[in-house]
């Protein structure tokens, strides 16, 4: 198949929905979501129902909420950007990013023993590290949950404002309220039970579109395009790609080994479920950034024009659509596809980030305890704030990048002691903990001195270090049953 020429595509790059179209669809998205929030909440009757789905969560719905929160909008937005910018080496940097997920089914069986009745991470912190590290980790995690809400705030005011020419702050209001909404009356009911519905939605529409840009592309001068107009992207040797493998693949086992996204899907799966979920949420995750990066890197053979390289996935989705003859359809399938994208993040770390305030910040740090009717009070106020400093760091419209890799080396440095809580019976805390601010200084000096390639592996290599000498250097029981 012969290249199109670029006027083509131009006019196809053009193809979007009108700001009403893009209300309506958002709209009615919302409405299903909220009802669909409101219906599964009503088991939410208890603090334990409402936070950890009454730990009965089976292995299709734990695989499918598992998958689907970490199909975030940093997916199927970002990866198109690496691959944009770093090429290939970019596209399966983001894909790494499975491994934590795969490695986290075997520390769900460890975490299940340790923990049997444990609700958030914080717990698993405080007993190994005492209240001094649970107050290091609380603050890391919160700083880190911020950053990836605020993430998906931007993305999804762009995806309004690329799509149906919604202004940026309207888009990202709207997604974040409707998250918001279901919620609030479902717990992690409504997250779980709307993920599985959203995550089938967000496969089938990334093979959809990766079908049609391989039926557009002519592999072979596709690959003699870029390597005459963009040789970089092919690089093998390209040092900052490389970096960035590394980095973004610490970045993932710091973002899932620590955060409580994924401790308590951990405890709200039924016994022997955690392990299967987590291995097969990695594996069905794995190809999916390929495919958004995939999309990135036929922009340029398909003559496709990047303006704003925050918006490269559905610029280039929405072309090769149109180009299809799929016309304003080609919009609402993209809009449809990234809102779920979002929703089944943002509502994840809505939920597990109102459990930590709650139950380590209000009920643990501060003593105050809640019955199960103030609990669900406490629990709107918790999330309806988050979402509110969520929204107010995202109006100055940060690049993604930016917004997200920030924590990067915080997240990084919180790897090595999580292992070794888990798994050592004996450790020098103090000089983990030591490790862990040090890395998370050293980690930030890289991202603002070096680039934001190098902050995890900073962060990581620092801590590991201290963990290691930790582990040698007057280890002492965690004094807890291990």
């Amino acid at each position: 198949m012969k290249l199109l020429d670029f006027s083509s595509y131009v006019a196809a790059a053009t193809v979007s929905i009108s700001p009403t179209t893009g209300w309506i669809i958002v709209g009615l998205l919302g409405a299903l979501w909220i009802a669909l929030g409101f219906w599964l909440g009503r088991k939410a009757q208890t603090s334990e129902g409402f936070m950890l789905a009454g730990r009965n969560v089976g292995l299709s719905l734990g695989s499918a909420t598992a998958m689907a929160t970490w199909v975030t909008s940093n997916t199927t937005m970002l990866a198109p950007v690496m691959a944009l910018t770093l090429g290939v080496w970019g596209m399966l940097a983001y894909s790494t990013a499975s491994f934590g997920l795969m490695l986290f089914a075997f520390f769900a069986i460890r975490i299940r023993k340790l923990l049997p009745q444990g609700y958030t991470a914080g717990d698993f912190f405080k007993l190994r590290y005492g209240r001094f590290g649970w107050s290091i980790f609380l603050a890391i995690t919160m700083l880190y949950s911020l950053s990836w809400l605020v993430s998906m705030a931007i993305a999804g005011g762009d995806l309004m404002e690329a799509l149906a020419g919604i202004p940026y702050v309207q888009g990202m209001t709207v997604i974040l309220a409707v998250c918001v909404l279901y919620t609030l009356f479902g717990g992690l009911y409504a997250v779980i039970g709307t993920d599985f519905i959203q995550s089938l939605i967000i496969l089938i529409g990334i093979v959809f579109i990766g079908s049609l840009v391989i039926a557009q592309l002519d592999f072979d001068q596709a690959y003699v395009h870029i390597s005459t107009y963009q040789p970089s992207l092919l690089k093998i040797m390209m040092p900052a790609a490389l970096l960035a493998v590394f980095n973004n693949m610490l970045f993932g086992f710091g973002e899932v080994f620590h955060n409580n996204v994924w401790w308590s899907r951990a405890f709200a799966m039924r016994e022997g479920v955690a392990p299967k979920a987590f291995l097969l949420s990695g594996i069905l995750w794995f190809p999916i950034p390929i495919a958004a990066g995939f999309i990135a890197l036929a922009a340029a053979p398909l003559g496709i024009n990047i303006v704003d390289e925050n918006q490269t996935g559905p610029t280039v989705a929405a072309a090769v659509m149109g180009n299809a003859g799929f016309g304003a359809a080609a919009g609402i399938v993209i809009l449809i596809v990234l809102f779920c994208s979002m929703a089944s993040s943002i509502d994840s770390l809505l939920a597990a980030t109102s459990d930590l305030l709650i139950k380590d910040v209000h009920g643990g740090l501060l003593g105050r305890k809640l019955n199960d009717q103030s609990f669900r009070r406490v629990a709107g106020m918790v999330i309806l704030l988050v979402a509110l400093v969520a929204w107010l760091l995202a109006l100055p419209h940060w690049p993604i990048i930016n917004a997200l890799f920030i924590s990067g080396p915080l997240v990084g440095s919180l790897i090595w002691p999580v292992i070794a809580g888990l798994y050592w019976k004996k450790l020098n805390r103090p000089l983990a903990l030591t490790g862990i601010l040090a890395g998370c200084i050293l980690g930030v000096i890289a991202y603002f001195q070096i680039g934001w390639h190098t902050a995890s592996l900073i962060g990581a290599g620092v801590s590991m270090g201290f963990t290691i000498l930790a582990r040698f250097v007057k280890p002492s029981p965690f004094g807890c049953e291990s």
